[in-house]
């Protein structure tokens, strides 16, 4: 499957098969997408948690109403930014960076036919406050967003499209 196919495939999941198996090698696959994305000064400011414990997941739904999701994936991957990691010419680009792995993530997700769904954290102040507390997280570890992952019990497909009037042309 090509890059451009795997991005019109992609799309946000919201109902898993409760029960899937996803191996750990199929995690460690999507990590290093992660892994793999551009980063400022490729100062790499990420750190991931991966959440497989159902009572866990649960307290996750609790703080994040919008991560029902969790009910039936069968897994959770917590993107972090460690601030301790950026430099003077870095520092403060981490939302671009944690956002670039995070697509590199759900894309990788996508060809290896799992679902996923973004749920954003930073920079909601109570987000990142609870999850902070429930990961007992240090004050330089800023966690970004939660993505869902599992078998997708519906279908794939991309919800964009290309919109010529959102383009600018200077020649």
């Amino acid at each position: 499957m090509s890059v451009n196919e795997i991005i019109k495939k992609r799309k946000s999941i919201r109902k898993y098969e409760k029960g899937a198996v996803v191996t750990e090698e199929q995690i460690k696959t999507i990590l290093e997408a992660g892994m793999l994305a551009p980063s400022a000064c490729n100062s790499r400011p990420f750190q991931f948690i991966v959440v497989r414990n159902r009572e866990k997941l649960e307290e996750i739904m609790k703080i994040h109403s919008y991560t029902q999701m969790l009910q039936t994936a069968s897994l959770a991957i917590i993107v972090c930014a460690d601030l301790n990691l950026q430099n003077e010419i870095s520092e403060g680009y981490f939302p671009e960076d944690c956002g670039a792995v995070t697509e590199n993530m759900l894309l990788q997700a996508t060809e290896l036919e799992l679902g996923t769904c973004w749920c954003g954290v930073y920079p909601k102040e109570d987000k990142v406050a609870s999850f902070s507390k429930l990961f007992n997280l240090p004050e330089n570890i800023v966690p970004f967003n939660v993505i869902a992952v599992g078998k997708p019990a519906e279908e794939f497909g991309s919800r964009g499209f290309y919109e010529e009037e959102k383009v600018t042309w200077i020649d």
